[in-house]
Order: C-alpha cells, then structure tokens, then sequence
C-alpha cells in the first residue's frame, strides 16, 4: 500500500515478480493479488524514524506524521509525510507531497524549511535518496505490474512466514528508466504482503538493499507492516520505520476521512 511510510518500502518492491509454469500459481498472478490486498481509504499515523550507521549507532531519530489516502475507483494513492520532530533540528518540518498517476511518474514535492520553499522532484532525481534515508525517491513510487516481467522461483521461509520467492525484471521498455537491474521478493502466502525484498544494482548486478517486514499486524481488518528495515547492504546504513505505540495501542487511525485540502500544496508550503 502506498499510503503509507510502513508500507510505502514494501508497496514500493510488490511490483517485482514473475511467470513461473510448474508451480499453482504464476508470479505474475501473485503479485496482481499483493496489490490487490485490501486497504482503507484514509489512514493517518505518526511514526518512528531511525537512521542507523554500520556500527548500530543511531544518527538521527526523526517522529513522522503521514496522511494517506486511497482512490479506490482510480486504484491510486496520495501521501503526505510530515517531519514533526528529530534530533537534527534542520530537518524539523520537512514535508513531501506524493500523487499517485496511472501511466506516468508520480507527481512529488518537497518544502524544505530551511529554504523556506517547496520544489517540485523531478523524475530525474529518482535515484537520490528521500531525506538522507536509505530509500530513494524512486523507492517511494509505485511501479505499474508491466514495468516488470515477474518468475516465481519458488517457495521459502522468510522472516517466520510461508513465502512466494518471486523476481521481477523491468522490461525492455522501462529498464533505462529502471533503478535496479533487478529486484527479488518474498510474498506471505497468507496475507499476500510482502516481507522481505532484495534489490540489485543496476550496473554490477551485486545486491544493494535489503527489506525487511519486522512485525506484521492485523488492525481492523488491514494487514499493516508496523515495523520495516532497509539496509543498504553495500555501506552498512539502514533505515528503520516503525508505528508509534502508547499503552498497547499504535498511533494509527484509518478509514476516518481525511480533508482533501491536505493533499495540496498549499498544505506542503503552510503546514495546515
């Protein structure tokens, strides 16, 4: 699902599987059905934002605030992220605008504080990374199911779950526009979300990134990844995203309808 941060890493690799012939079901049809998992309309949360060096030391602890919705008729999401607080102060009030299109890139913005400004992220800046994290922006984006030919590969168990072992593979079409050569993820055969996901550089083919789904839990009816892991394999940085907790309760709140007005410019450049 793409609205929101947790889930955002995992929506970002369920375009990545593939045609497999001796198995019940193909890739492609498996990851169709990933992205076909049920999400709510609105979803508003304040989360957790660790960023980790090699040696396990925090370096920056940020708290976000996400608003998310969902089009169901348009089958497309918009996000807003909110930096409310961190430990690097400059970053206080970072805030990125995210809209979902369906046949082209996705329309991004960012208002930086300390430029007092908000700029528009090109399709070319698709590799740099989203705020000092180890995702990039074309990390955050949504990739349509024929940007990718997908092979499952098999069955295997990740992270405690009965998976799908899938690889996708952009196309000859996309694949000058393709951040990885390739991508290889492990769908949950129960819950069809993926858990754990491994990106390929594009030039050496060696792996770069590492996703993992660290908890998964059922609220009101939604399978959400509360807490997720990227780890940039080749320095040792990782990223972790997890949902706020306060008395066993987690600071998520969906299907309660969000004012449009938030999805705007107008609220990157203000705040409200």
């Amino acid at each position: 699902m793409k609205t929101t941060l947790l889930k955002k890493a995992a929506a970002a690799v369920l375009i990545l599987a593939a045609a497999g012939t001796v198995f019940a079901e193909d890739g492609r049809s498996i990851v169709q059905k990933a992205l076909n998992v049920k999400q709510p309309d609105f979803n508003h949360s304040m989360v957790k934002m660790d960023l980790i060096q090699k040696n396990g030391t925090v370096e920056e602890s940020r708290v976000v605030e996400e608003f998310g919705r969902h089009n169901e008729k348009t089958d497309t999401s918009d996000l807003i992220i909110i930096f409310k607080n961190s430990t690097n102060k400059s970053n206080i009030n970072i805030r990125f605008l995210q809209m979902e299109n369906k046949g082209k890139d996705d329309d991004k913005w960012i208002y930086m504080p300390a430029l007092r400004t908000t700029r528009r992220v090109n399709s070319s800046e698709g590799d740099k990374s989203f705020t000092g994290t180890d995702a990039s922006y074309d990390d955050m984006a949504t990739r349509e199911i024929d940007d990718d030919t997908h092979e499952l590969l098999g069955e295997e168990t990740k992270n405690g779950f009965d998976c799908w072992k899938i690889k996708s593979t952009p196309t000859d079409k996309t694949m000058p526009k393709a951040q990885y050569k390739y991508r290889i993820q492990w769908i949950d055969k129960k819950t069809y979300i993926p858990v754990y996901a491994e990106m390929y550089d594009k030039k050496s083919g060696e792996l770069v990134k590492v996703l993992t789904v660290e908890k998964l839990e059922n609220i009101n009816g939604y399978n959400i990844p509360i807490s997720d892991l990227l780890t940039n394999v080749q320095t040792g940085h990782a990223t972790r995203i997890a949902a706020l907790e306060s008395n066993g309760k987690y600071a998520i709140v969906l299907d309660k309808p969000i004012p449009d007005s938030v999805f705007t410019q107008n609220f990157l450049n203000t705040g409200k």
